[in-house]
């Protein structure tokens, strides 16, 4: 069963009235995703009395949840586990009133009004929706990388690059990514050494300009990582010559993976416009070409890609659900 607060105000007195609502009517809104973006959504639209819905996913927290802790997100000073920080944005989402289901959306039907999603195998109708399901970076696949994830392993060099202060890291990657990462990288490290599996960059060229002149940064050509060790956190690597077949052990501090990000718009089918890289295509960040549909966050994000610009986004989607909302319940 759902309900709503409603704010009366007989005589200057404030009085909260709480009815029922026919389960059988479509929620206002529905919105796919429990990372920043969609949980700073659902903060706003509960607030103001919208009642969302949050379809959460089965592992609900996104990128935050394979970082330790997060130093540059506003507000916190001393710096906050990136767990703690979902829990508390959660947390006061519920306070305003916001329902989740920690299951996946398996398909979207934006056809017809009301729109349709399907988690599992039970569909919920809704007036509004919004698209916050984020992307998931893409990893080396072996067994050891996941035991470091947040231990020496990672894939966000803007948020993990200062904790490797004077230290010797690895970039692994030819992409534009990784030679953006090497490059912030040496504000902070002794030097960074890019592991690419051929002997040529995939990288624009004024980006390899920028990574071949920086005295810190040096190449490992046609290698991979096949192994990385450590104890409690990562201490050496093994690398894998594709050419020779030799494998050498290197001591490292850190291992950055960059070789891109995969967004999460698989479950939107052909919904939604999406680019070559699969991100979903908006227009003024927020904005899909159907009334009532909105993107947030690292799903449509292909370049910030930060908790905080996230959280940005999700804000800005709420507030055009908001006004859609109204001008449809009082058209």
């Amino acid at each position: 069963m759902r309900y709503k607060t409603l704010n009366t105000c007989p005589e200057q007195n404030v009085i909260d009235v709480t009815i029922l609502l026919d389960d059988a009517m479509p929620e206002q809104l529905i919105i796919v995703g429990g990372g920043p973006a969609g949980l700073a959504a659902a903060i706003y639209a509960a607030r103001e009395g919208f009642n969302p819905l949050v379809v959460a996913g089965a592992n609900p927290g996104g990128q935050l949840l394979l970082t330790t802790t997060v130093e540059n997100f506003p507000g916190f000073p001393d710096g906050v586990l990136g767990s703690d920080l979902i829990a508390l944005l959660r947390k006061q989402a519920e306070r305003f009133g916001t329902r989740f289901i920690d299951s996946n959306v398996t398909g979207v039907d934006f056809g017809k009004k009301p729109y349709t999603i399907t988690v599992d195998e039970k569909k919920y109708e809704a007036e509004s929706v919004i698209i916050a399901t984020g992307a998931n970076a893409k990893w080396l696949g072996i067994e050891s990388e996941k035991r470091f994830i947040g231990h020496g392993v990672s894939s966000c060099a803007t948020c993990d690059g200062p904790f490797f202060r004077d230290r010797n890291v690895i970039v692994v990657g030819g992409g534009d990514t990784a030679m953006e990462d090497s490059l912030f990288l040496t504000r902070f490290v002794k030097s960074v050494h890019i592991v690419h599996r051929r002997d040529e960059l995939r990288a624009s060229k004024i980006m390899q300009e920028r990574a071949r002149n920086n005295p810190k940064i040096s190449f490992v050509w046609n290698s991979t990582v096949e192994e990385i060790l450590g104890d409690s956190r990562v201490r050496s690597v093994k690398l894998r010559n594709l050419i020779t077949g030799e494998v050498t052990e290197t001591s490292t501090d850190g291992v950055f993976v960059a070789i891109g990000y995969q967004p999460n718009t698989t479950m939107l089918g052909d919904a939604l416009p999406l680019d070559n890289a699969g991100y979903v295509i908006t227009k003024e960040e927020v904005l899909t070409d159907l009334e009532g549909v909105y993107v947030a966050g690292d799903v449509s994000d292909r370049y910030y890609r930060q908790a905080a610009t996230a959280v940005a986004s999700g804000v800005k989607a709420a507030l055009h659900a908001r006004e859609y909302l109204q001008q449809r319940h009082e058209g």
